[in-house]
Protein backbone atom coordinates (compact mmCIF):
# COMPACT_ATOMS: atom_id res chain seq x y z
CA UNK A 1 0.00 0.00 0.00
CA UNK A 2 2.85 2.35 0.70
CA UNK A 3 6.50 2.59 1.60
CA UNK A 4 6.22 0.65 4.83
CA UNK A 5 5.40 -2.42 2.73
CA UNK A 6 7.90 -1.72 -0.02
CA UNK A 7 7.79 -4.53 -2.59
CA UNK A 8 6.38 -6.10 -0.39
CA UNK A 9 7.66 -5.87 3.18
CA UNK A 10 5.02 -7.80 5.07
CA UNK A 11 2.78 -5.98 7.54
CA UNK A 12 0.66 -8.35 9.51
CA UNK A 13 -2.06 -6.44 11.29
CA UNK A 14 -4.19 -9.07 12.79
CA UNK A 15 -3.42 -11.28 15.64
CA UNK A 16 -4.81 -14.42 17.13
CA UNK A 17 -5.92 -12.74 20.24
CA UNK A 18 -8.85 -14.62 19.06
CA UNK A 19 -8.26 -17.35 19.94
CA UNK A 20 -6.46 -13.21 13.79
CA UNK A 21 -4.49 -10.69 12.65
CA UNK A 22 -2.75 -7.14 9.80
CA UNK A 23 -2.80 -9.26 12.38
CA UNK A 24 -6.10 -11.07 13.84
CA UNK A 25 -9.22 -9.82 14.74
CA UNK A 26 -11.79 -11.06 17.14
CA UNK A 27 -11.18 -11.31 20.83
CA UNK A 28 -12.58 -13.90 23.25
CA UNK A 29 -12.77 -11.59 26.25
CA UNK A 30 -14.92 -8.86 24.80
CA UNK A 31 -16.57 -8.25 28.15
CA UNK A 32 -13.39 -6.62 29.47
CA UNK A 33 -14.08 -2.99 28.62
CA UNK A 34 -12.96 0.03 30.60
CA UNK A 35 -15.22 1.38 33.30
CA UNK A 36 -15.87 5.13 33.29
CA UNK A 37 -14.62 6.75 36.49
CA UNK A 38 -14.64 10.39 37.67
CA UNK A 39 -12.12 11.92 40.06
CA UNK A 40 -13.81 13.09 43.31
CA UNK A 41 -12.21 14.49 46.46
CA UNK A 42 -11.66 13.19 49.98
CA UNK A 43 -13.78 10.26 51.09
CA UNK A 44 -15.37 9.89 47.67
CA UNK A 45 -11.90 9.65 46.16
CA UNK A 46 -11.06 6.89 48.61
CA UNK A 47 -14.23 5.06 47.63
CA UNK A 48 -13.29 5.35 43.97
CA UNK A 49 -9.83 4.03 44.82
CA UNK A 50 -11.39 1.05 46.58
CA UNK A 51 -13.75 0.58 43.65
CA UNK A 52 -10.74 0.62 41.33
CA UNK A 53 -9.02 -2.05 43.44
CA UNK A 54 -12.16 -4.18 43.35
CA UNK A 55 -12.46 -3.65 39.60
CA UNK A 56 -8.84 -4.68 39.13
CA UNK A 57 -9.43 -7.82 41.17
CA UNK A 58 -12.58 -8.55 39.20
CA UNK A 59 -10.73 -8.13 35.93
CA UNK A 60 -7.93 -10.39 37.13
CA UNK A 61 -10.43 -13.01 38.21
CA UNK A 62 -12.24 -12.72 34.89
CA UNK A 63 -8.96 -13.18 33.07
CA UNK A 64 -8.17 -16.24 35.15
CA UNK A 65 -11.58 -17.76 34.43
CA UNK A 66 -11.14 -17.05 30.73
CA UNK A 67 -7.71 -18.68 30.87
CA UNK A 68 -9.16 -21.82 32.45
CA UNK A 69 -12.19 -22.01 30.16
CA UNK A 70 -10.14 -21.62 27.00
CA UNK A 71 -7.36 -23.82 28.40
CA UNK A 72 -4.34 -21.68 27.84
CA UNK A 73 -2.50 -18.87 29.47
CA UNK A 74 -1.73 -17.78 25.94
CA UNK A 75 -5.23 -16.34 26.17
CA UNK A 76 -4.36 -14.72 29.50
CA UNK A 77 -1.49 -12.72 28.01
CA UNK A 78 -3.71 -11.75 25.08
CA UNK A 79 -6.45 -10.52 27.40
CA UNK A 80 -3.99 -8.56 29.51
CA UNK A 81 -2.49 -7.00 26.40
CA UNK A 82 -5.90 -5.96 25.09
CA UNK A 83 -6.84 -4.57 28.50
CA UNK A 84 -3.69 -2.41 28.46
CA UNK A 85 -4.77 -0.95 25.12
CA UNK A 86 -8.31 -0.30 26.35
CA UNK A 87 -7.04 1.48 29.45
CA UNK A 88 -4.53 3.60 27.51
CA UNK A 89 -7.11 5.15 25.16
CA UNK A 90 -7.66 8.90 25.13
CA UNK A 91 -10.15 10.72 22.89
CA UNK A 92 -8.43 12.23 19.87
CA UNK A 93 -10.64 15.33 20.03
CA UNK A 94 -9.46 15.97 23.60
CA UNK A 95 -5.78 15.55 22.69
CA UNK A 96 -6.08 17.93 19.74
CA UNK A 97 -7.47 20.65 22.01
CA UNK A 98 -4.80 20.14 24.69
CA UNK A 99 -2.00 22.73 24.27
CA UNK A 100 0.27 20.57 26.41
CA UNK A 101 0.41 17.90 23.71
CA UNK A 102 3.18 18.13 21.09
CA UNK A 103 2.15 20.15 18.06
CA UNK A 104 3.21 17.49 15.56
CA UNK A 105 1.09 14.85 17.32
CA UNK A 106 -1.94 17.14 17.35
CA UNK A 107 -1.52 17.85 13.63
CA UNK A 108 -1.25 14.18 12.78
CA UNK A 109 -4.32 13.39 14.84
CA UNK A 110 -6.24 16.03 12.87
CA UNK A 111 -5.30 14.11 9.73
CA UNK A 112 -6.47 10.91 11.42
CA UNK A 113 -9.84 12.54 12.11
CA UNK A 114 -10.14 13.58 8.47
CA UNK A 115 -9.20 10.12 7.18
CA UNK A 116 -11.57 8.46 9.66
CA UNK A 117 -14.49 10.57 8.41
CA UNK A 118 -13.45 9.87 4.81
CA UNK A 119 -13.49 6.11 5.48
CA UNK A 120 -17.17 6.13 6.45
CA UNK A 121 -18.33 8.87 4.08
CA UNK A 122 -16.52 7.80 0.90
CA UNK A 123 -15.62 4.13 1.40
CA UNK A 124 -18.74 2.84 3.16
CA UNK A 125 -16.72 1.62 6.14
CA UNK A 126 -18.30 1.43 9.62
CA UNK A 127 -19.15 4.74 11.29
CA UNK A 128 -18.36 3.95 14.92
CA UNK A 129 -15.86 4.92 17.60
CA UNK A 130 -12.99 2.87 16.22
CA UNK A 131 -9.96 5.13 15.59
CA UNK A 132 -11.48 8.09 17.40
CA UNK A 133 -9.08 7.59 20.32
CA UNK A 134 -5.30 7.34 20.70
CA UNK A 135 -3.15 5.07 22.88
CA UNK A 136 0.58 5.34 23.54
CA UNK A 137 1.85 1.87 24.45
CA UNK A 138 5.48 2.98 24.91
CA UNK A 139 6.80 0.31 22.55
CA UNK A 140 7.59 -0.17 18.87
CA UNK A 141 4.93 -2.77 18.01
CA UNK A 142 1.56 -3.58 19.51
CA UNK A 143 2.15 -7.34 19.15
CA UNK A 144 4.60 -9.81 17.67
CA UNK A 145 3.20 -12.60 15.51
CA UNK A 146 4.76 -16.04 15.17
CA UNK A 147 4.29 -17.83 11.83
CA UNK A 148 5.54 -21.40 11.38
CA UNK A 149 5.63 -24.08 8.69
CA UNK A 150 7.11 -27.57 8.50
CA UNK A 151 10.64 -27.64 7.13
CA UNK A 152 9.35 -29.14 3.89
CA UNK A 153 6.03 -27.35 3.38
CA UNK A 154 4.84 -23.90 2.37
CA UNK A 155 1.59 -24.27 4.32
CA UNK A 156 1.55 -22.52 7.72
CA UNK A 157 0.72 -24.36 10.90
CA UNK A 158 -2.68 -23.28 12.19
CA UNK A 159 -3.99 -22.75 15.70
CA UNK A 160 -7.73 -22.92 16.36
CA UNK A 161 -9.66 -20.81 18.84
CA UNK A 162 -13.28 -19.97 19.68
CA UNK A 163 -15.15 -17.43 17.52
CA UNK A 164 -12.45 -16.74 14.94
CA UNK A 165 -11.64 -20.33 14.04
CA UNK A 166 -8.22 -21.41 12.79
CA UNK A 167 -5.48 -18.95 11.92
CA UNK A 168 -1.94 -19.35 10.67
CA UNK A 169 -0.13 -17.50 13.44
CA UNK A 170 -0.07 -16.68 17.15
CA UNK A 171 0.34 -13.18 18.54
CA UNK A 172 2.11 -12.07 21.70
CA UNK A 173 2.12 -8.71 23.45
CA UNK A 174 5.71 -9.23 24.56
CA UNK A 175 8.45 -9.83 22.02
CA UNK A 176 10.33 -12.14 24.38
CA UNK A 177 7.31 -14.43 24.66
CA UNK A 178 7.00 -14.56 20.88
CA UNK A 179 10.69 -15.40 20.52
CA UNK A 180 10.38 -18.13 23.15
CA UNK A 181 7.47 -19.71 21.32
CA UNK A 182 9.27 -19.46 17.97
CA UNK A 183 12.35 -21.10 19.49
CA UNK A 184 10.19 -23.95 20.74
CA UNK A 185 8.76 -24.46 17.27
CA UNK A 186 12.24 -24.40 15.71
CA UNK A 187 13.33 -27.03 18.21
CA UNK A 188 10.52 -29.19 16.83
CA UNK A 189 12.04 -28.83 13.36
CA UNK A 190 9.71 -26.14 12.04
CA UNK A 191 10.57 -23.01 10.11
CA UNK A 192 9.39 -20.00 12.15
CA UNK A 193 9.52 -16.21 11.98
CA UNK A 194 8.60 -13.47 14.45
CA UNK A 195 7.09 -10.35 12.88
CA UNK A 196 6.31 -7.07 14.61
CA UNK A 197 2.74 -5.88 14.10
CA UNK A 198 1.87 -2.16 14.22
CA UNK A 199 -1.94 -2.58 14.22
CA UNK A 200 -4.74 -5.12 14.38
CA UNK A 201 -8.52 -5.16 14.51
CA UNK A 202 -10.82 -6.53 17.18
CA UNK A 203 -13.66 -6.70 14.61
CA UNK A 204 -15.60 -4.00 16.41
CA UNK A 205 -15.64 -5.83 19.75
CA UNK A 206 -13.62 -2.93 21.15
CA UNK A 207 -13.33 0.65 19.94
CA UNK A 208 -9.88 0.21 18.45
CA UNK A 209 -7.61 3.25 18.94
CA UNK A 210 -4.90 4.74 16.81
CA UNK A 211 -1.69 3.45 18.40
CA UNK A 212 1.71 5.07 18.72
CA UNK A 213 3.00 1.95 16.93
CA UNK A 214 1.17 3.17 13.81
CA UNK A 215 2.57 6.70 13.95
CA UNK A 216 5.95 5.84 12.44
CA UNK A 217 4.30 5.72 9.03
CA UNK A 218 3.43 8.72 6.90
CA UNK A 219 -0.06 10.22 6.90
CA UNK A 220 -1.08 8.31 3.77
CA UNK A 221 0.16 5.00 5.17
CA UNK A 222 -1.67 5.68 8.41
CA UNK A 223 -4.91 6.34 6.53
CA UNK A 224 -4.44 3.14 4.53
CA UNK A 225 -3.93 1.10 7.72
CA UNK A 226 -7.24 2.45 9.06
CA UNK A 227 -9.01 1.56 5.80
CA UNK A 228 -7.56 -1.96 6.01
CA UNK A 229 -8.49 -2.56 9.63
CA UNK A 230 -11.99 -1.09 9.32
CA UNK A 231 -12.70 -3.38 6.38
CA UNK A 232 -12.36 -6.35 8.72
CA UNK A 233 -15.44 -5.01 10.52
CA UNK A 234 -17.38 -5.21 7.25
CA UNK A 235 -16.64 -8.84 6.37
CA UNK A 236 -14.72 -11.45 8.30
CA UNK A 237 -14.91 -15.25 7.93
CA UNK A 238 -13.53 -17.57 10.60
CA UNK A 239 -11.01 -20.11 9.27
CA UNK A 240 -10.15 -18.15 6.11
CA UNK A 241 -7.33 -15.67 6.72
CA UNK A 242 -6.41 -15.55 3.02
CA UNK A 243 -9.92 -14.38 2.13
CA UNK A 244 -10.07 -11.84 4.98
CA UNK A 245 -6.67 -10.30 4.37
CA UNK A 246 -6.91 -10.12 0.58
CA UNK A 247 -10.30 -8.41 0.91
CA UNK A 248 -8.81 -5.88 3.34
CA UNK A 249 -5.79 -5.26 1.10
CA UNK A 250 -8.13 -4.59 -1.83
CA UNK A 251 -10.19 -2.07 0.18
CA UNK A 252 -7.01 -0.50 1.52
CA UNK A 253 -5.59 0.04 -1.96
CA UNK A 254 -8.83 1.42 -3.38
CA UNK A 255 -9.30 3.61 -0.33
CA UNK A 256 -5.81 5.09 -0.55
CA UNK A 257 -6.23 5.80 -4.27
CA UNK A 258 -9.49 7.65 -3.56
CA UNK A 259 -7.94 9.52 -0.61
CA UNK A 260 -5.13 10.81 -2.83
CA UNK A 261 -7.49 11.68 -5.68
CA UNK A 262 -9.84 13.54 -3.32
CA UNK A 263 -6.93 15.76 -2.26
CA UNK A 264 -5.91 16.47 -5.85
CA UNK A 265 -2.57 14.72 -5.42
CA UNK A 266 -2.21 13.32 -8.91
CA UNK A 267 1.57 12.81 -8.66
CA UNK A 268 1.22 10.83 -5.43
CA UNK A 269 -1.62 8.82 -6.95
CA UNK A 270 0.63 7.96 -9.90
CA UNK A 271 3.37 6.82 -7.49
CA UNK A 272 0.86 4.77 -5.51
CA UNK A 273 -0.22 2.93 -8.67
CA UNK A 274 3.39 2.35 -9.66
CA UNK A 275 4.16 0.88 -6.23
CA UNK A 276 1.09 -1.34 -6.53
CA UNK A 277 2.26 -2.61 -9.93
CA UNK A 278 5.77 -3.18 -8.59
CA UNK A 279 4.35 -5.07 -5.64
CA UNK A 280 2.27 -7.25 -7.97
CA UNK A 281 5.41 -8.15 -9.92
CA UNK A 282 7.14 -9.08 -6.67
CA UNK A 283 4.24 -11.24 -5.54
CA UNK A 284 4.20 -13.05 -8.87
CA UNK A 285 7.88 -13.91 -8.45
CA UNK A 286 7.34 -15.12 -4.89
CA UNK A 287 4.32 -17.21 -5.90
CA UNK A 288 6.27 -18.83 -8.73
CA UNK A 289 9.09 -19.90 -6.41
CA UNK A 290 6.63 -20.99 -3.74
CA UNK A 291 4.95 -23.26 -6.29
CA UNK A 292 8.34 -24.73 -7.17
CA UNK A 293 9.07 -25.34 -3.51
CA UNK A 294 5.69 -27.01 -3.07
CA UNK A 295 6.46 -29.35 -5.97
CA UNK A 296 9.87 -30.11 -4.48
CA UNK A 297 8.40 -30.95 -1.07
CA UNK A 298 5.89 -33.31 -2.70
CA UNK A 299 8.56 -35.06 -4.78
CA UNK A 300 9.61 -37.60 -2.16
CA UNK A 301 13.36 -37.09 -2.63
CA UNK A 302 15.68 -37.76 0.29
CA UNK A 303 15.65 -35.07 3.03
CA UNK A 304 19.27 -34.08 2.46
CA UNK A 305 18.59 -33.59 -1.25
CA UNK A 306 15.39 -31.68 -0.51
CA UNK A 307 17.24 -29.46 1.96
CA UNK A 308 19.92 -28.59 -0.61
CA UNK A 309 17.40 -27.89 -3.36
CA UNK A 310 15.34 -25.79 -0.96
CA UNK A 311 18.38 -23.58 -0.36
CA UNK A 312 18.96 -23.32 -4.11
CA UNK A 313 15.35 -22.28 -4.71
CA UNK A 314 15.53 -19.58 -2.06
CA UNK A 315 18.77 -18.30 -3.60
CA UNK A 316 17.04 -18.14 -6.98
CA UNK A 317 14.13 -16.26 -5.39
CA UNK A 318 16.50 -13.66 -3.94
CA UNK A 319 18.24 -13.30 -7.30
CA UNK A 320 14.93 -12.71 -9.10
CA UNK A 321 13.80 -10.17 -6.51
CA UNK A 322 17.11 -8.34 -6.79
CA UNK A 323 16.67 -8.16 -10.55
CA UNK A 324 13.19 -6.72 -10.02
CA UNK A 325 14.56 -4.13 -7.59
CA UNK A 326 17.21 -3.14 -10.13
CA UNK A 327 14.57 -2.77 -12.83
CA UNK A 328 12.52 -0.39 -10.69
CA UNK A 329 15.48 1.31 -9.04
CA UNK A 330 14.49 0.41 -5.47
CA UNK A 331 15.91 -1.66 -2.62
CA UNK A 332 13.26 -3.78 -0.92
CA UNK A 333 13.34 -4.82 2.70
CA UNK A 334 12.20 -8.32 1.81
CA UNK A 335 15.42 -9.04 -0.09
CA UNK A 336 17.49 -8.00 2.91
CA UNK A 337 15.39 -10.19 5.20
CA UNK A 338 15.71 -13.24 2.94
CA UNK A 339 19.45 -12.75 2.52
CA UNK A 340 20.13 -12.33 6.23
CA UNK A 341 18.57 -15.62 7.37
CA UNK A 342 18.55 -19.31 6.35
CA UNK A 343 15.82 -20.44 3.92
CA UNK A 344 12.52 -20.11 5.75
CA UNK A 345 9.14 -21.22 4.37
CA UNK A 346 7.29 -19.29 7.08
CA UNK A 347 8.21 -15.93 5.59
CA UNK A 348 6.68 -16.92 2.26
CA UNK A 349 3.59 -18.34 3.95
CA UNK A 350 2.80 -15.07 5.72
CA UNK A 351 3.04 -13.15 2.43
CA UNK A 352 0.72 -15.64 0.72
CA UNK A 353 -1.95 -15.00 3.36
CA UNK A 354 -2.16 -11.34 2.38
CA UNK A 355 -1.73 -11.32 -1.36
CA UNK A 356 -2.61 -14.59 -3.14
CA UNK A 357 -6.31 -13.78 -3.50
CA UNK A 358 -5.99 -10.04 -4.17
CA UNK A 359 -6.21 -10.38 -8.00
CA UNK A 360 -9.53 -12.18 -7.59
CA UNK A 361 -10.94 -9.43 -5.39
CA UNK A 362 -9.69 -6.85 -7.88
CA UNK A 363 -11.65 -8.64 -10.62
CA UNK A 364 -14.81 -8.50 -8.48
CA UNK A 365 -14.26 -4.78 -7.82
CA UNK A 366 -13.85 -4.13 -11.55
CA UNK A 367 -17.00 -6.13 -12.32
CA UNK A 368 -19.09 -3.64 -10.30
CA UNK A 369 -17.33 -0.58 -11.81
CA UNK A 370 -15.40 -0.05 -8.55
CA UNK A 371 -18.62 0.73 -6.67
CA UNK A 372 -17.64 -0.16 -3.09
CA UNK A 373 -21.13 -0.81 -1.62
CA UNK A 374 -21.87 -3.20 -4.51
CA UNK A 375 -18.42 -4.72 -4.04
CA UNK A 376 -19.18 -5.44 -0.39
CA UNK A 377 -22.44 -7.12 -1.38
CA UNK A 378 -20.65 -9.31 -3.92
CA UNK A 379 -18.04 -10.28 -1.33
CA UNK A 380 -20.76 -11.08 1.22
CA UNK A 381 -22.27 -13.45 -1.34
CA UNK A 382 -18.88 -15.10 -1.83
CA UNK A 383 -18.54 -15.41 1.93
CA UNK A 384 -21.60 -17.67 1.98
CA UNK A 385 -19.86 -20.24 -0.22
CA UNK A 386 -17.64 -22.99 1.08
CA UNK A 387 -13.95 -22.20 1.45
CA UNK A 388 -13.12 -24.33 -1.60
CA UNK A 389 -15.77 -22.61 -3.70
CA UNK A 390 -14.59 -19.14 -2.64
CA UNK A 391 -10.97 -19.91 -3.36
CA UNK A 392 -11.80 -21.47 -6.73
CA UNK A 393 -13.37 -18.18 -7.77
CA UNK A 394 -10.92 -15.78 -6.16
CA UNK A 395 -7.59 -17.50 -5.78
CA UNK A 396 -7.37 -20.11 -8.56
CA UNK A 397 -5.53 -17.68 -10.83
CA UNK A 398 -2.54 -17.05 -8.62
CA UNK A 399 -0.25 -14.10 -9.16
CA UNK A 400 2.22 -16.59 -10.62
CA UNK A 401 -0.02 -17.41 -13.54
CA UNK A 402 -1.17 -13.90 -14.47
Amino acid sequence: MQEHREVPAHRNEALPLHLRGRGAHDHPVAFLDRATEKAVPDRAAHQVHLHGQMLTKFRSAALAVTCLVLQGCYVMQAARGQLQIVNAREPIAKLIEDPQEPGDLRQRLRTVQEARAFASRELGLPNNKSYTSYADLKREYVVWNVVATPEFSVEPREWCFPVVGCVGYRGYFKEARAEEFAAKLRAEGLDAVVEGVPAYSTLGKFNDPILNTMMGYGDDELAAIMFHELSHQVIYIPDDSSFNEAFAVTVEREGLARWLAAHGRSADLKRHRERRDRQADSIRIIARHRDRLSALYASGVAPEVMRRRKAEEFAALVSDLKALDARYGVKSRLVAELESAPPNNARLASLATYYDCVPGFERVLESVQRDLPRFYEEVRALAKLTRDQRHAQLCASSPASE
